[in-house]
């Protein structure tokens, strides 16, 4: 059986994990400064950017790489921090939404210009207009192939009260 080490989805695949690798270590050491880890900043710039800056549980799961356990386990010590709360389904009592609080938006408003800063030079800055746009819609593309809930409950509907 002879071996293709230099089949080119390798070298894809590749240079995408090592492009995440890097920002995430710029990213991760950035939150630290505010008292964050990445997966804290993701809960909150999810639930921030969502309708009424809130998400069921189920669909935070979903839009994160954090099992249902997983979420939960997140949500307890960012409530416990003060930067979320829960509040029930009043026509769900098995559902739930995390909500992000004035203390959780507050410490987003001091963590999000560095970020943004990191990703203006390290990310967007790299790439001209016409390859960041063709980049952005190939991302979305196979986000939404192998990541299909990834959006779950960021439009809510008339009536959806859960």
């Amino acid at each position: 059986m002879t071996l293709n080490l230099h089949d080119p989805r390798l070298t894809a695949i590749g240079l995408l994990m090592e492009v995440h690798a890097g920002l995430s270590s710029r990213f991760a050491a950035q939150f630290e400064e505010h008292g964050l880890s990445p997966v804290e900043f993701e809960v909150l710039m999810r639930l921030a950017r969502s309708p009424e800056h809130q998400l069921r549980m189920t669909d935070l799961s979903a839009q994160t790489s954090l099992s249902t356990s997983g979420v939960t386990r997140v949500v307890d010590r960012m409530e416990r921090d003060g930067l979320l709360r829960r509040r029930a389904c009043p026509s769900d009592r098995r559902s739930a939404y995390a909500v992000v609080t004035e203390a959780g938006m507050a410490r987003l408003a001091e963590t999000l210009p560095g970020h943004l800063q990191l990703i203006q030079e390290w990310f967007i800055d790299q790439l001209d207009a016409d390859a960041l746009e063709q980049l952005l819609s190939a991302l979305r593309t196979v986000r939404d192939a192998v990541h299909p809930g990834a959006t779950a409950g960021s439009v809510r509907s008339a009536g959806d009260d859960c």
